[in-house]
């Protein structure tokens, strides 16, 4: 009876606090308290197997939500993410931070699509609209031809392979979904930006991607003071998964934002704690495809990054991440494999 009544009382207290480790120190404080008021009726064996009992509970709820099989919802067809899946990304822009990844041409843009199917990616990240710290900004008129001229070819060349979109204005969003069956919206403001993208996502029916960051990609790295910096971000996720929950999109997918409004320091900490997403219960995608918070640190550029990079894939795949966004699409796969073939032995 008092272990059924823990574990309801955990399943409170992850409503309001979202890590493992504090989940079990306010338990321990709680069970300690009440332990001292019952001292007279309870011998140090039956404190240590509530302690037992309760610690082993916490940690098969955390390793049940990091299990959960998460499937979505593309245009009619269920994409499973039981194994983690290799998002390859296609820029369409002149400034984007990693050269490699701008695509212009129709050549360019055919090459790179059929490089990442090639490679084993199985979505296609179509991007028009550079969001690097202070990048310049682009009109919706202007993000909407890009992505026109893009999309007519992907799609010609790939009709069966899933495309996201990058953007955080509505409208662009409407029109990738009508105009070219777009499966996924991937918004890094989580519709900071644009008032009208909950309601339009939820109408169109689409999964949707929602990132967190503070301000604009302009002024992002102004942004990067916290009270308190995981359970700020672990708000902000709530609230909008509430909200949209309650207006009836249901294939909701997190991205924690690494570097977007957050220091160097605040990226890998957040990395430690990626795991705690899962109290949402929802699929989570990591995108660190050569970023600052790799090449600044190693003292290298983006161009050599590749390295730091695949290490940071595994720890994120370690974490419970189910989809990578990623430059490197033949790497990134060898990982997933990797990570597979080690969890099929661990018996």
């Amino acid at each position: 009876m008092l272990i059924t009544n823990i574990a309801l009382f955990c399943n409170l207290i992850c409503t309001f606090v979202y890590d493992k480790t504090t989940i079990k120190s306010v338990l321990s404080l709680i069970i300690i308290t009440g332990c001292i008021r019952l001292n007279f009726f309870c011998s140090s064996a039956v404190i240590c197997e509530i302690f037992n009992d309760f610690n082993d509970f916490v940690d098969t709820t955390f390793c049940n939500m990091k299990n959960k099989l998460f499937q979505l919802n593309l245009s009619g067809n269920l994409f499973s993410l039981e194994t983690p899946q290799v998002m390859g990304i296609i820029n369409i822009t002149p400034d984007s931070f990693f050269a490699d990844s701008r695509k212009q041409s129709e050549l360019g843009i055919l090459q790179r699509s059929e490089e990442i199917v090639a490679q084993g990616g199985t979505l296609i990240d179509v991007g028009a609209y550079s969001s690097r710290p202070g990048a310049d900004d682009v009109s919706a008129s202007e993000e909407m031809k890009r992505l026109r001229f893009a999309l007519k070819i992907i799609k010609q060349q790939h009709p069966n392979i899933p495309i996201s979109v990058d953007t955080f204005r509505a409208d662009v969003a409407k029109m990738c979904v009508e105009e070219y069956g777009v499966d996924i919206i991937n918004d890094i403001a989580a519709g900071e930006l644009d008032d009208k993208m909950f309601r339009t996502v939820t109408d169109l029916k689409v999964p949707y991607i929602m990132m967190h960051m503070k301000g604009t990609p302009q002024d992002m790295q102004q942004k990067i003071q916290y009270g308190h910096f995981e359970q700020e971000v672990m708000a902000y996720f709530q609230q909008k998964i509430d909200r949209l929950l309650g207006m009836g999109l249901n294939d909701l997918i997190l991205d924690p934002g690494f570097g977007f409004s957050k220091t160097l320091e605040q990226n890998y900490q957040m990395m430690n704690w990626l795991d705690d997403l899962k109290i949402f219960q929802l699929p989570v995608l990591v995108g660190i495809s050569r970023k600052s918070m790799i090449y600044k640190f190693l003292g290298c550029t983006a161009e050599k990054a590749l390295n730091g990079t695949s290490v940071l894939h595994t720890i994120a795949i370690q974490k419970g991440a189910n989809i990578l966004r990623v430059h490197d699409v033949k790497e990134a796969v060898e990982t997933v494999k990797l990570m597979e073939m080690l969890k099929k032995q661990d018996i």
